[in-house]
């Protein structure tokens, strides 16, 4: 069996939603009940499963980590992901500046405009819903060597340590390399790399990726 994810649009979500009216329920008008809710996902755990397994404009809804009765709406815009509050009252649902009746207009909505901006003035297109459920591979690796080596260690030493995969990205001040003056940049944080640009949208160019060192945390 192979890998695969099922991905829509908003379109063909309402479209799925308008075969299914004649028995849908008041229950279905719940933001919980959409295919691409994910229920006990963190943010993190959002972060890393869009930046792996998405693409540009996958995006799913999560609860909120922060505040109880509120959801997020977590895009996947590059190599970042954008995190956006979705609040539902009875069957109207706020998002941004705009209320919604029922969760259909709220898809509804986003299939005619995908388009959202974010307070940093990044455009974002909503294009492909992760699903909750995903079907896995079944095929595992048959053990045929165990290994005598030891190594004395014991189970207080394992340890589970693994890094943040939280991006940033926002405007920084950098002392230029030949001119030494003090200029303002675009820097973005992704995984184990650092980039910068003249601004938002225009790349300075393909050399100018910073590599992390260690000691960039330390007073100069």
């Amino acid at each position: 069996m192979t890998y695969r994810a099922h991905r829509a649009s908003w379109r063909n979500i309402v479209e799925e939603q308008d075969d299914r009216e004649d028995d849908q329920t008041e229950e279905g008008d719940d933001l919980e009940s959409l295919g691409w809710f994910h229920d006990n996902l963190s943010r993190h755990a959002a972060e890393a499963l869009l930046l792996t397994n998405g693409q540009d404009g996958s995006y799913l809804l999560r609860t909120s980590d922060s505040n109880a009765n509120v959801y997020s709406l977590s895009v996947r815009a590059k190599d970042s992901v954008k995190h956006f509050q979705v609040f539902q009252c009875g069957t109207t649902v706020k998002f941004g500046f705009n209320e919604f009746l029922s969760v259909k207009d709220f898809i509804q909505h986003f299939a005619n405009q995908p388009l959202i901006g974010s307070e940093s003035g990044t455009l974002i297109l909503l294009k492909y819903p992760y699903p909750r459920s995903v079907e896995e591979p079944s095929i595992y690796e048959s053990v045929r060597v165990h290994t005598a080596m030891q190594t004395g260690r014991s189970e207080d030493d394992l340890v589970p340590v693994a890094p943040s995969l939280g991006t940033k990205e926002g405007y920084l001040t950098k002392q230029g390399g030949r001119v030494k003056s003090w200029k303002t940049r675009w820097f973005t944080l992704a995984r184990n790399e650092l980039k910068y640009y003249k601004d938002q949208l225009f790349s300075i160019s393909s050399e100018d990726v910073l590599p992390l060192r260690k000691d960039w945390g330390r007073s100069r």
